[in-house]
C-alpha cells in the first residue's frame, strides 16, 4: 500500500489566532490592577455624600422604555439612536438605562417621596448603557455617579450646591485643570421665543446642515447648538444668544447661581451655546471640562435643573436639580495626569504551615485571627516554607506565624518579624495578644 504524503498544516501567526470570546464592543473589564482608582472614586463619593447629607438610592438597570421616551425625549439622540431595548416574554418593552435621573424621578413619584422631608438629597452610582461609537471617554457600558436634589423650593442655592459638590469631588480626586461652563436654557415662558429665533436663523443655512441638524431644525432646535460636526460649527458662531432672551425670572435665577459661585470663589465661564441633550432640562445647565490633558474626553460632569421632568412622568411640577459624572472619564484623566495618592500600608499577619497536618490546623488559625479583627494572609497553594515566605514578603506582611508538626504537639507557634527576621516561639494562648502588640508597634 502506497504511503500517503502528508503535508503539515502551516502554523497560524499570532495575528491569525483569534480569541473566541471577548467582551462586547464598547464594553470593558475592570481588572484588579485598575481597582484602586475605582476604589478612590467610591471613597471620594462616599465622603461627599456624607458631608452634604445625600442618601443613596439604587434603581433597576432596566426600566420601561416609556420612562425614557417621555422623560428624556423621543427626539433626543439618547432615546432615538443610542438606547438598548428588549422585549420580555410577557410582552413588556424595557430599556437598559441610558441615564439615571429619569429613574430617580420615577422612584420619587412611585414611592411618594414628596411626603418625606424636602428637599430630598439622593445619590447613585452604577452602570449606564448607550449604543454609540466607542472612542475616548465614550463607552457603550459606562459608569456614572449622580447627585440630585429633589422637591422643596425652586432655590438657586441648590443649583450652586450641586456644582460645589462635584467641584469638591474632583478636588478630592486631585484632578486639576478643569473648567466649568454654565448657561441658562430658560423656561416655558422664554424658551419658545428663543427656539423660534434659532429656527429662523438656521433656516438661512438649511441646505448646508448635516442630516441630524436638518431633523433637529424641526424637532429639537436647541440641539442645533450641540452639533460637533465640522460642517455645522461655523453656523453656531452667529447664532442668537439665549442669555439675551431670558425672561426676568430665569435671568434672576441664573444671576443668583453665579453670585453663590462667586461667593465660594469657584471660577466658571458663561457659554451661551451650552445646551444639554435631554429634554427635561430648564434654566441652569452646566458642564465640567478638562483642559490640555484629557480635553478629548468630553464633559467630565454634566447636569442642570429639571423642574418639568416630574410632570412629563405624570406627577406635579417639582423643583429639582442634579448632575452626573463618568467614572471612566475621570479615571482616564487621573491616569493622564499621573495622579498619585499616599499609600497606606495595612499591618497584617501571615500564617505559614509545614506539612499536611499543619495545613489543616493553619486553616482554622487564619479564621481565628480574622475573627479577632487581625488582617491575615496565607498561601495555601504553596507547600514549601521558602515559597510561602516569598509571598508574605511580596504582599508586605509584617509578621509571620509559622506552624509545623513540632509546634502542634507543643501547642505553640513561631512568631517571626518579617522586617528583621527575628523570631521566637510562643504559646498559642498568647498568640492573638502578641500579634496585636507586634502589629501595633510597627
Amino acid at each position: 500500500m502506497a504511503k500517503k504524503n502528508t503535508v503539515p498544516a502551516p502554523k497560524k501567526s499570532a495575528k491569525e489566532k483569534k480569541i473566541l470570546l471577548q467582551s462586547p464592543k464598547g464594553m470593558h473589564d475592570i481588572l484588579p490592577d485598575a481597582q484602586p482608582m475605582w476604589d478612590k472614586m467610591r471613597q471620594a463619593i462616599a465622603s461627599i455624600a456624607d458631608d452634604y447629607n445625600f442618601n443613596r438610592i439604587d434603581t433597576p438597570i432596566v426600566e420601561k422604555v416609556d420612562l425614557f421616551t417621555r422623560g428624556v425625549g423621543e427626539e433626543t439622540d439618547v432615546v432615538g439612536k443610542e438606547m438598548y431595548t428588549l422585549k420580555t416574554k410577557g410582552g413588556d418593552v424595557l430599556a437598559l438605562r441610558p441615564e439615571a435621573t429619569a429613574a430617580v424621578a420615577r422612584a420619587y413619584l412611585e414611592h411618594g417621596m414628596s411626603r418625606m422631608g424636602q428637599p430630598m438629597k439622593l445619590f447613585y452610582e452604577g452602570p449606564m448603557f448607550r449604543h454609540e461609537n466607542p472612542q475616548a471617554g465614550r463607552l457603550r457600558q459606562f459608569h456614572q455617579v449622580g447627585f440630585e436634589i429633589l422637591g422643596g423650593a425652586n432655590d438657586p442655592i441648590y443649583d450652586a450646591q450641586i456644582i460645589v459638590a462635584f467641584d469638591r469631588l474632583l478636588k478630592l480626586l486631585k484632578v486639576t485643570g478643569t473648567t466649568i461652563k454654565i448657561n441658562s436654557i430658560g423656561c416655558r415662558v422664554c424658551r419658545p421665543f428663543y427656539k423660534r429665533q434659532l429656527q429662523t436663523y438656521y433656516k438661512q443655512h438649511e441646505q448646508e446642515l448635516c442630516v441630524d441638524c436638518s431633523r433637529r431644525l424641526v424637532t429639537n432646535p436647541l440641539r442645533l447648538l450641540d452639533c460637533k460636526k465640522e460642517s455645522c460649527m461655523p453656523f453656531k458662531v452667529n447664532a442668537p444668544n439665549f442669555l439675551d432672551k431670558l425672561c426676568a425670572a430665569c435671568g434672576h435665577h441664573l444671576q443668583a447661581v453665579l453670585e453663590y459661585l462667586d461667593e465660594l470663589k469657584i471660577p466658571y465661564g458663561l457659554d451661551h451655546q451650552l445646551v444639554r441633550g435631554l429634554d427635561y432640562y430648564s434654566k441652569t445647565v452646566f458642564e465640567f471640562f478638562a483642559e490640555d490633558k484629557g480635553s478629548e474626553l468630553g464633559a467630565l460632569v454634566a447636569g442642570g435643573r429639571y423642574d418639568y421632568l416630574f410632570e412629563l412622568l405624570g406627577g406635579r411640577l417639582t423643583p429639582a436639580v442634579g448632575a452626573a459624572a463618568g467614572f471612566e472619564r475621570i479615571i482616564s484623566l487621573m491616569q493622564l495626569q499621573a495622579t498619585k495618592f499616599p499609600v497606606k500600608t495595612r499591618r497584617r499577619a501571615f500564617v505559614i504551615y509545614i506539612g499536611d497536618l499543619a495545613k489543616r490546623k493553619a486553616l482554622k488559625l487564619v479564621e481565628d485571627l480574622r475573627a479577632e479583627g487581625i488582617p491575615t494572609g496565607e498561601a495555601f497553594g504553596k507547600e514549601s516554607l521558602k515559597n510561602q515566605l516569598k509571598v508574605a514578603d511580596k504582599e508586605g506582611h509584617n509578621v509571620a506565624l509559622i506552624l509545623g508538626q513540632k509546634e502542634i504537639y507543643e501547642d505553640s507557634i513561631i512568631l517571626r518579624d518579617l522586617r528583621n527576621s527575628l523570631q521566637e516561639t510562643i504559646s498559642l494562648r498568647r498568640m492573638v495578644e502578641e500579634v496585636k502588640k507586634r502589629l501595633k508597634d510597627k
